[in-house]
């Protein structure tokens, strides 16, 4: 695994996915073990969502919406068609996913993710399922999109795709570390 450090500018592909038919799986059972739930939370202050955000992202680079204004962020999170849901388990948040209806038709996941701790443990493809599946709940979308990269965790594309997401389209694109980065292994 190849280490950088803040500042250092890499490389990357941004895979963009849609997903325009409901998909033929039902809700999922809940994981074995699982004490907690999904909650959606109602306009959630941007200290808790940059608090899931790095805790989720941390290890993959994400660092985009530090650069949005907290005013902005605030009027994103409390739109009505905007929705960020948290995984609570055993007290503390394990994960977390944000959908966005606001282009007609459209669900958009926007980001998706769990805590470093809970990766491997067999949460993500329930909450996978799940997201979608609230996604296309919403009355009238015709499309659900999706998209990863390679700083992503190395299985993301692969499970968006298992899932029922079809690549469209890829972007290469560079930026320059805002904090030490280290891929994540398979």
């Amino acid at each position: 695994m190849t280490r950088h450090s803040a500042g250092a500018s890499v490389s990357y592909t941004v895979t963009f996915l849609e997903m325009t038919e409901h998909p033929g799986y039902d809700w999922p059972h809940s994981p074995t073990g699982l004490s907690g739930a999904l909650i959606r939370a109602e306009a959630p202050p941007v200290w808790y969502f940059r608090a899931l955000y790095d805790a989720v992202g941390r290890d993959y680079a994400w660092t985009d919406l530090h650069a949005r204004a907290d005013d902005d962020l605030a009027a994103w999170l409390s739109d009505s068609d905007v929705a960020l849901y948290s995984l609570i388990n055993q007290g503390w948040p394990q994960g977390f996913f944000i959908l966005d209806w606001r282009m007609p038709g459209q669900c958009e996941l926007d980001l998706f993710g769990l805590v470093p701790e809970m990766v491997g443990r067999g949460l993500g493809t329930w909450m996978l399922r799940t997201a979608i599946l609230t996604g296309w709940a919403r009355e009238g979308v015709q499309k659900m999109g999706v998209n990863t990269c390679t700083l992503d965790h190395p299985r993301a594309l692969i499970k968006y795709q298992q899932q029922g997401f079809v690549p469209v389209g890829q972007e290469k694109r560079r930026r320059v570390l805002a904090r030490d980065w280290q891929a994540a292994p398979c």
